[in-house]
Formats: structure tokens, C-alpha cells, sequence
């Protein structure tokens, strides 16, 4: 039986022979220049001593949530370090930034671009849905074929699967800005431009930030999937827990996720409730402003 057992399967695997044929050049400069970023990336974070960044996290996060998150996050860095595993934790870590980071870079204006225009909202809404529906699996195998194996096709897998929340999460913000807001940007005749960079992205950041937060944890969530394409990192330690059957191994693989994921999720939730303070002024100054205009007139 071939591999392909229906028009839909050749269909797809033909376009990714096609792309791989034609264009294998283009994806290799994309490879060497996405894995410079990355391991530029991993390198910075594992040359930063693990007391410097002990000290730091934990300032950290005593100035986002306080004292008992602060000793939290302390003991969970301690208690990485002392598995062993502070080099893995690096190095996942390391792929989550890049990973969010992408997905920041494309996800946020194709929002915006969704929020302006109803026809891609539409298209936008059903690739959305494809991107989060589809097994995560599914995406290595093209990543692989096009990338070969590493850290970049694991990025790019995990971009795929992460980016949905953040594209959401911007259409939705703009499209609950309140009208009277608007109403009053025009009516101190700023540009469609000023009027997305001074109401509609400030007032939106809370939803935009709830977006960050959602596809860092999806991100975190590729870990071990993505270490079967030799992404490293704590994925990689949990399957070799599972490709040994040692419960010691994978325990501690997995817990090192976990205790990151919480760090990161605790963390990152601080910037959108410090952005939905700063809205709530921002809506208040506009307000007050298109009040005192309607008085003058």
C-alpha cells in the first residue's frame, strides 16, 4: 500500500516535494539563518551564570507578584538545578522565547490586518482553526522534510502550533474598543494610524498579552514533540525517560517543565493586568477629552 492512500494524501505530498525540489535553496538560507538566531539565543542564556539568573528571576518576579512568588520561583530554579537540569531548562527556555517571539512577529499584525477587514478575519478564523485542530505531530513531518532535523524545524513546527491564541487574541481586543473612543480620535482628527497606534493597540494590550501568555504555554507544551526532531532541552530528557522506561528519569524531565511553565505563566500574566490598568486610563483620558469637545462646541 503506498503511503499515500487517497487524492488528498498525494495532493500533500506532492506540494511538499514540489516546494522541496524547487525552492531547497531558499529554505536552506531560511535554515542557517533562523538556527544562527536560535543557538545565538541558547548560547546567551546558557553563558549567564545560574546564580545571575537566580538573582535575577527572583527580583523578578518580587516586583510582578511579591514575596511568596518570589520565594516560589526560587526554589523551583533551585530545585531544577539541583536535578541537574538547569543546561535542558536553558536551552527549552531558549526555543519558547524564539518561538514566541516569531509567533509575536507574524501573529499581532495579521490580528491587526483581521480586525480591519472582515473577509481575513474570515480566512484568518478557518486557518486558525486547521493550525490548532491539526496534530501537532502532523506538522514535524514537513519541518523535517524541509528543514531537516534540529532546533529550526522545531521552532517552525511550534510557531505553527502556538501562533493561533495571539492572532485571535488581537482581532478580539481591536474589535471590543469601545466606538465612543474612536469616535473621539476622529474627532481630533487623528489618521487611521494614530488612531491604531494611540486607542486601538493601548486599549487592546490586556487581550494582546493574554495571547503571549496562551502561546507561551502552547509553546512549552511542544517541548517533547519537538525533541523527537532533536530540539533538545527538557523534551528531550523526558523522551529519553520514555524511550527507557525510567519513571526517575521522565518524573524529573517532566517536572522541570511544569515548574518553568508556571514560572512563565505567573510572569507573563503580570503584563496584562498592568496593560488593562494603563488602557483603563487611556479610555478615561479620551473619554474626558471628547467631553470637554462636545462642551466647546
Amino acid at each position: 500500500m503506498n503511503s499515500s492512500s487517497s487524492i488528498v494524501g498525494q495532493f500533500a505530498e506532492n506540494f511538499v516535494n514540489f516546494l522541496f525540489l524547487h525552492f531547497q535553496g531558499g529554505f536552506n538560507a531560511f535554515s542557517a539563518g533562523l538556527g544562527a538566531v536560535v543557538k545565538l539565543l541558547e548560547d546567551g542564556i546558557g553563558a549567564i551564570p545560574f546564580v545571575v539568573m537566580l538573582v535575577v528571576l527572583v527580583a523578578f518576579a518580587l516586583w510582578r507578584r511579591g514575596v511568596l512568588f518570589a520565594i516560589f520561583v526560587g526554589l523551583s530554579l533551585l530545585l531544577i538545578n539541583y536535578m541537574h537540569l538547569w543546561p535542558q531548562t536553558a536551552s527549552t527556555l531558549a526555543l519558547v522565547i524564539a518561538a514566541t517571539v516569531f509567533s509575536l512577529i507574524i501573529g499581532v499584525p495579521l490580528g491587526i490586518w483581521g480586525a480591519r477587514n472582515k473577509r481575513v478575519e474570515v480566512i484568518l478564523r478557518s486557518l486558525l482553526d486547521f493550525m490548532q485542530t491539526m496534530p501537532a505531530f502532523v506538522y514535524l513531518i514537513p519541518a523535517v522534510i524541509l528543514f531537516g532535523l534540529g532546533r529550526v524545524p522545531a521552532v517552525i513546527a511550534t510557531v505553527v502550533f502556538a501562533m493561533p491564541p495571539v492572532v485571535r487574541l488581537t482581532t478580539l481586543g481591536i474589535r471590543q474598543v469601545r466606538e465612543e473612543l474612536l469616535e473621539a480620535g476622529r474627532a481630533f482628527g487623528s489618521t487611521d494610524s494614530q488612531l491604531l497606534w494611540k486607542i486601538q493597540l493601548p486599549n487592546a494590550m490586556p487581550s494582546i498579552m493574554a495571547g503571549v501568555n496562551q502561546t507561551i504555554m502552547m509553546s512549552l507544551s511542544m517541548v517533547v514533540i519537538a525533541s523527537m526532531i532533536g530540539a533538545g532541552g527538557l523534551g528531550e530528557y523526558v523522551l529519553s525517560g520514555i524511550q527507557r522506561l525510567d519513571i526517575g528519569i521522565g518524573f524529573e524531565g517532566g517536572l522541570g517543565v511544569v515548574l518553568l511553565a508556571i514560572v512563565l505563566d505567573r510572569l507573563t500574566e503580570t503584563f496584562g493586568k498592568s496593560k488593562k490598568k494603563k488602557a483603563r486610563s487611556v479610555a478615561k483620558a479620551a473619554k474626558s477629552g471628547a467631553n470637554d469637545a462636545a462642551a466647546s462646541t
